[in-house]
């Protein structure tokens, strides 16, 4: 078994834009083991999200291989690494993508249900949104939260499979800097406690160091910095 739960072996995708052929990625290679945390910094517009996606398996490299536990993920069909990446990964964004006709609660034990999770799936649900601190604003709509609290309705949601790997997409980003903060310590407090890997991609230098590896995205290759 492979000593990292998450790999990028040589990554490389490009786009094209109109005649323009833009090569993103150039060969990225990262490493992942059980538990640990990393942060990806980078200008805007330098693959960040691209390489996120391709990690999560939503997108496909144009060359290398992306690995989870040891094992590739090229070649499967997009219902089976779907129900993989269900399994293995969660995710959380800048934006909240919650439903908003959803109840906090059900929006919760909607991420359940894509992920293939239905056992005891109203009580994990339950318990998740107490831990992020919303156990009295369950039964409350989208609409009626603040940033922060629907930034915690996303969080239990992306744990309620019991993810390996939370890869968290510049998830302060919308917030004021004390609500920021509120939700990194809870976020790296959840992911310590259940032994989650975390890939935090963030422009927060001071989020970033909080890590134990931090990478810099630049000119399409990745580094530690």
């Amino acid at each position: 078994m492979s000593e990292f739960i998450l790999e990028a072996r040589s990554v490389q995708r490009s786009f094209e834009s109109g005649e323009k052929h833009i090569e993103v990625l150039r060969g990225v290679d990262f490493q992942l083991k059980s538990g640990q945390s990393a942060s990806i910094q980078g200008e805007s517009g330098s693959g960040k999200s691209t390489l996120l996606n391709l990690l999560a398996g939503l997108d496909l490299p144009d060359g290398g291989d992306v690995l989870w536990e040891g094992q590739s993920i090229a070649g499967r069909s997009g219902d089976a690494l779907s129900i993989l990446r269900g399994s293995q990964i969660g995710m959380v964004f800048q934006s909240y993508y919650l439903v908003p006709e959803l109840r906090a609660l059900d929006n919760v034990m909607l991420g359940g249900r894509i992920s293939g999770r239905i056992e005891k799936l109203e009580k994990r649900s339950v318990e998740l949104l107490e831990r992020v601190g919303l156990g009295d604003r369950m039964k409350s709509l989208p609409s009626t939260l603040s940033g922060g609290e629907r930034q915690r309705v996303a969080i239990a949601r992306a744990m309620i499979s019991n993810p390996r790997i939370l890869l968290a997409d510049e998830p302060t980003g919308n917030l004021d800097e004390t609500t920021g903060d509120s939700i990194m310590n809870m976020l790296q407090l959840m992911c310590r406690e259940d032994s989650v890997a975390l890939v935090l991609v963030t422009h927060n230098t001071t989020y970033a160091s909080r890590m134990d590896d931090s990478w810099l995205l630049k000119q399409g290759i990745l580094e530690l910095s």
